[in-house]
C-alpha cells in the first residue's frame, strides 16, 4: 500500500532522514521506532506532506504522492493522529470530530461515521458537548483517533500514541488500534515505547540517526538485545 523509497529529507543544512526504504502492506500494523531524534515524526510528517523531501519517492497504493499538499494526500486516504494529540481546546468534542470530516462531502456519511464513533467511543458522547480542553490525556488521545478517523483514512499514521499516558490508559489505546487492525485498518504506528509497538505490530523497523538499524518481525524483535541497543543509541 505504501512504499518509501530512499528517502532524504534535510531541515536547513541537517540530513535527517538518510536514504530510508520500507513498505506497508495494506491491513497490516508496521511499526516504526527509535529514540528522540532518529527520524520518526520527521517521516510521517514527510508522509503527510509537511515536509518536502531532498531525494527518493513515496508511493501510495502505486502512484507518487511526495510532492502533493497535506489535503491532497489526506484526500488520497492517508490521515495522521499527531504526537501530542493537537485537538481544538476550545471547541467541543463533537466539533472537533466533525473537523475530521472537512474534506469530505456526503453529509449523510459523515453522520453515520460520527453515530459510529460514539458506539466505539462511549465517554466522547458522553462528553461530546463538553470542551476538548477538559478532557484527560486518554480521552483526548481518542478524541484525536476517533477526528482522524472521520477522513476515512485507508492509511492511518499514529505518531506516539501512548507518550504521557498512564499504563492503564495505554492498554485502552492498544485495544482502540487492534480493534482498528481486526476491521481492516492499515497502520503505520511511531512509537517510544518497545513493548506497545512490538506487541501490536506485525513488523516493525528501528530508525537510528536517520537510517534503519534493523527490520524484522517484531515478535523476533521483541527478543533481540540489539534492538534495546539501537533504540538507545548504544
Amino acid at each position: 500500500m505504501l512504499d518509501v523509497r530512499n528517502l532524504q529529507v534535510f531541515y536547513g543544512v541537517t540530513e535527517v532522514l538518510k536514504g530510508v526504504s520500507f513498505t506497508v502492506p495494506a491491513r497490516s500494523v508496521i511499526a516504526l521506532l527509535g529514540g528522540n531524534g532518529s527520524g520518526k515524526s520527521t517521516m510521517l510528517n514527510t508522509i503527510s506532506g509537511f515536509l518536502s523531501l531532498r531525494a527518493g519517492a513515496i508511493a501510495f497504493e502505486g502512484e507518487r504522492i511526495d510532492g502533493l499538499s497535506p489535503d491532497r494526500i489526506v484526500r488520497r486516504g492517508i490521515v495522521q493522529v499527531p504526537q501530542g494529540r493537537e485537538v481544538f481546546a476550545t471547541m467541543t468534542v463533537k466539533e472537533n470530530l466533525v473537523l475530521g470530516a472537512a474534506t469530505r462531502r456526503d453529509g449523510g456519511g459523515i453522520a453515520q461515521d460520527l453515530q459510529r464513533l460514539f458506539e466505539t467511543f462511549p465517554i466522547l458522547y458522553e462528553r461530546r458537548s463538553q470542551k476538548a480542553g477538559a478532557l484527560s490525556g486518554g480521552q483526548q488521545q481518542m478524541l484525536a483517533i476517533g477526528r482522524a478517523l472521520m477522513a476515512r483514512p485507508r492509511l492511518l499514521l499514529m505518531d506516539e500514541p501512548s507518550a504521557g499516558l498512564a499504563p492503564v490508559v495505554v492498554q485502552d489505546i492498544m485495544r482502540v488500534i487492534r480493534d482498528l487492525h481486526v476491521a481492516g485498518q492499515t497502520i503505520l504506528l511511531v512509537e517510544q515505547n518497545i513493548g506497545v509497538a512490538l506487541a501490536l505490530a506485525s513488523q516493525a523497523y528501528v530508525l537510528k540517526d536517520g537510517q534503519i538499524a534493523l527490520a524484522g518481525h517484531a515478535a523476533t524483535l521483541l527478543h533481540n538485545p540489539e534492538v534495546i541497543r539501537s533504540y538507545l543509541g548504544g
